[in-house]
């Protein structure tokens, strides 16, 4: 089993994010961390584009001590593709580099329910939402991947597993879903006003990964923070 982030420093709304800090240590520094502390994740790796501006990713990823591929800017599903072929992984994680309070114990129960029946091709916590956006946890077994690559085009290559659930019957999924629900928060990075709310929870919460129960606690209680990015509109998949 091994996690795959997907990180790059061509964001259109906030070059270099996965670069910045947060409480002093680089946002991809929260993501790698939390991926290692995962329970069932074997590996990981960081998977970045081979355009010049990212080779500061992978010198980074290097520097924490997980695995680089480097592969087209906009296939993204084939930089996937290359960590299962490198790592010889029965499934992969997929985790975005700009997710850095990612929960190790929510992406822990996602490869635990595909360890229960591996015959599943996905899982994920995104197919019912319930969960602040930034804690979006994917499972994809080897064999649901290779139908991916094989026929996914366009705007499916960039997202990944957009193929997967626009076309349901091609392998079985499961959707892992909490109470209370949350969707409506959002902890991703991809603006400067997501910056600045993940600055103030982390002055809260402190320099650890949070349980997403306590995210979530902390937000309700103080709407202050949660609105600090409440105006921030998600791009559709289409736009990248």
């Amino acid at each position: 089993m091994v996690a795959v982030i997907q990180a790059r420093t061509g964001s259109t709304r906030l070059p270099g994010k996965v670069l910045l800090p947060l409480a002093g240590r680089p946002v991809l520094g929260w993501v790698v961390r939390a991926a290692r502390a995962a329970a069932g994740v074997d590996d990981v790796v960081v998977a970045t584009s081979v355009a010049p501006g990212d080779d500061a990713v992978a010198e980074l990823a290097a520097g924490l001590g997980v695995g680089v591929v480097r592969g087209s800017e906009d296939d993204v599903l084939g930089r996937f593709v290359l960590a299962r072929e490198r790592t010889g992984a029965d499934a992969v994680v997929r985790l975005t580099a700009d997710c850095p309070l990612l929960d190790p114990a929510l992406i822990a129960q996602v490869v635990a329910a595909w360890r229960a029946d591996p015959s599943l091709g996905y899982v994920a916590t995104t197919l019912v939402r319930t969960l602040p956006r930034g804690l979006d946890t994917e499972l994809v077994s080897a064999g649901a991947l290779a139908l991916a690559d094989a026929a996914a085009q366009g705007h499916h290559r960039v997202h990944v597993t957009s193929w997967l659930y626009a076309e349901p019957w091609r392998c079985r999924s499961l959707g892992v879903v909490v109470q209370p629900d949350s969707h409506d928060l959002r902890v991703t990075l991809d603006t400067p006003a997501d910056a600045a709310l993940l600055a103030a929870v982390v002055a809260e919460l402190g320099d650890a990964p949070p349980a997403w129960a306590d995210l979530v606690t902390l937000l309700r209680a103080r709407p202050d923070i949660a609105a600090l990015n409440g105006d921030v509109r998600q791009k559709a998949l289409e736009e990248g």
